[in-house]
């Protein structure tokens, strides 16, 4: 159990923008920041930090909340691992409490995977440097690669004894269940004839590689055989599981999440120990496909971070048509892709190890080459005189220009490409409209397949109008949120009767912050919140107002479940969606709201009476239908409603019908 004194020194301490910046490459937009969404595939940012409310929100998948929400959505952690990550991260002392084996029974399944997993990886870790088999095997073998005590323990390699369930009984004894052994990989079991049950190491005798996500979380492992078995596999990674998919992890991403913001450059490799000799040579922002064949997902967890790729190969061409695949991924992205290869009998492992920081770094420089100079290049060695086979290659490389979405880089690579292969941009510009021809018309297929699903929605009467009620409760949670411990001076409405002895609305100069009056005049009006959701977060947000005289959203959203971070940060974020668009730059020029708060205040709430009147005039109404005795009584009601309602509707400057 973490302390409150802790929970709220955390709070205090991380700073949304900060936490985020790791996972998400954020560029200044006036007082916010904003980027590509964590959690949908999009080419135009609708993901927004704002620094000053300590809130994010992302437009184009709903989430949003405080920072300790980004950590439990991108990260999948639980409430206490969110705190222990901050703790982690600024240096935040916290008390660690032991779990018991009952506590361990008690984690949901997902948890019980990720401390399994991380309980192998120190497990591994130990064996390799407390245990004679791990010196002499594992370390020995990390040694001869070239890599120091420091690089081994940043990657918290380790060592998998040469035993069948060395790793699956110590860990069984200390209390973890055989049910998340096998399903995070780790373990092996086999239902034997007799009914028994065999179970063995899935790793027994590698070195091991764990795999951590972006926020440093084991997922799984890669372990790497040692011996010249030639019917085991060189290289094993942990099965497909809950919390690990190799299409969408990249390894590496966790160390070099800061460098490649930093550099806005990200280096592709193929190896776990590309990554380890690049990084111990002192190029840190580099990442590595785990050997799979690249996927969108993984481009997509590097172009949060950067929108430049190079991508590196190894001096043999054998393998590098296939990769050719990987290079369109990237365009189809959206992103800048570059191609380095080493000479012939290197890759970046070797390379790295025999060269020094400045030699790596310039040779990286010179001959990472543009996507299109690489392919052509490569391309026109494979077709040399045969015109069938130039055209093919002439063909495949438009088709890769085809996936670059902006069109400005469409042209200057159909120039560049003209020029290279020596045919003119005319006939370029055709193949490449042929292409995009086809693309629009299977496009145009599903847009109308999309408007007949859309026919039948917009004619659909069940289809909800906007609920006014709603929008209007939300709104005076906004306002407490953002203007509750303002004071501001209001005009308040007293009935009276004139001399003609007609009932008018005559102002009153009141002054009261903004939280009293709103709630002063819901009371009086006997108004209660029909959202459940609000009414709660409204009772909270008047208690902690009225208990607070230094009220922040920050220490206030500690306070609240999950739920309603979501939501109250929805409702703060939303006017930040129209600074997406950039109104100013168009001549646009939309009103602030703190300008006119009192007004803005007053109308909320007259427009909420206004609207609880019709309601009850509706209800009344139709009372007088079902009635068929006399109605006067209701009819009389429903005049002085009707009245009442004309006066406040003037006032907002409103024309009934």
């Amino acid at each position: 159990m973490i302390s409150k004194t802790t929970i709220d020194q955390v709070y205090e301490a991380a700073r949304v923008e900060e936490v985020i910046g790791d996972f998400v490459q954020l560029k200044k937009s006036g007082s916010n920041f904003k980027g590509l969404s964590p959690f949908t595939d999009e080419r135009t940012p609708s993901f927004m930090v704002s620094p000053v409310k300590q809130i994010w929100k992302d437009f184009s998948s709903g989430k949003g909340g405080n920072v300790v929400a980004f950590l439990m959505e991108h990260e999948h952690f639980t409430y206490p691992e969110a705190i222990r990550y901050l703790a982690k991260k600024y240096n935040i002392e916290i008390d660690e409490i032991e779990q018991t084996s009952e506590e361990k029974e008690q984690a949901n399944e997902k948890e019980s995977m990720y401390l399994v997993s991380e309980y192998a990886q120190k497990y591994f870790e130990k064996t390799l440097w407390d245990t004679e088999p791990g010196k002499a095997i594992g370390l020995t073998y990390f040694k001869e690669r070239g890599f120091t005590d420091e690089t081994i323990k940043k990657f918290g390699l380790g060592y998998s004894l040469d035993e069948w369930e060395a790793f699956t009984q110590t860990a069984l004894n200390e209390g973890y269940q055989l049910e998340f052994l096998e399903k995070t990989g780790l373990t092996i079991v086999k239902e034997q004839t007799a009914g028994d049950t065999k179970r063995f190491d899935r790793f027994k005798g590698r070195v091991m590689f764990p795999i951590h996500s972006m926020s440093g979380r084991v997922l799984g492992f890669g372990g790497r055989i040692l011996t010249n078995d030639k019917k085991a596999a060189k290289y094993l990674n942990s099965p497909e599981n809950d919390i690990y998919h190799k299409s969408k992890v990249l390894y590496g991403i966790y160390y070099a999440k800061q460098a490649i913001a930093k550099e806005d450059n990200c280096f592709l490799v193929e190896g776990y120990t590309d990554v380890i000799q690049m990084v111990q040579r002192g190029v840190e922002n580099v990442v590595a496909s785990s050997g799979t064949a690249l996927t969108p997902e993984q481009i997509r967890l590097i172009n949060r971070l950067t929108k430049n790729i190079t991508v590196l190969f190894d001096g043999d061409a054998a393998g590098l048509r296939a990769s050719l695949r990987g290079i369109d991924l990237i365009l189809e992205q959206g992103m800048n892709v570059k191609v380095c290869t080493f000479p012939e009998g290197e890759d970046p492992d070797s390379f790295s190890k025999s060269n020094t920081y400045e030699d790596l770094v310039l040779y990286l420089e010179e001959n990472a080459k543009d996507f299109i100079q690489f392919k052509t290049s490569l391309l026109v060695k494979e077709a040399a005189n045969d015109p069938i086979k130039r055209a093919d290659t002439i063909r495949d490389i438009v088709n890769s220009i085809s996936k670059i979405p902006d069109r400005i880089q469409k042209e200057v690579y159909i120039q560049e490409c003209a020029k290279i292969m020596q045919i003119s941009e005319e006939v370029l510009y055709n193949t490449l409209a042929q292409i995009n021809k086809k693309e629009v018309n299977e496009a145009s297929k599903k847009i109308r397949q999309e408007q007949k699903v859309f026919e039948v929605v917009k004619n659909d009467p069940l289809v909800e109008k906007v609920d006014v009620q709603y929008e209007l409760e939300r709104k005076i949670i906004e306002m407490l949120l953002l203007y509750g411990n303002q004071k501001q001076k209001f005009e308040d409405l007293v009935l009276k009767e004139n001399e003609e002895g007609e009932l008018v609305l005559e102002p009153e100069i009141v002054e009261a912050k903004v939280y009293e009056k709103v709630y002063l005049d819901l009371q009086e009006d006997e108004i209660e919140l029909s959202n459940e959701q609000f009414k709660s977060i409204y009772y909270k947000l008047i208690e902690s107002l009225n208990e607070k005289e230094d009220f922040s959203v920050n220490t206030f959203l500690s306070g609240l479940n999950q739920e309603m971070v979501s939501e109250v940060s929805s409702i703060l974020m939303e006017e930040e969606q129209y600074v997406l668009h950039d109104w100013e730059r168009r001549e646009i020029y939309p009103k602030e709201k703190q300008l006119g708060v009192a007004q803005l205040v007053g109308e909320t709430i007259l427009t909420l009476r206004c609207n609880l009147i019709k309601n009850r005039i509706r209800k009344l109404q139709e009372k007088t239908q079902d009635q068929h005795d006399d109605n006067s009584e209701i009819l009389e009601e429903i005049m002085n409603y009707l009245q009442l309602n004309k006066l406040l509707n003037a006032k907002l400057n409103r024309v009934l019908s």
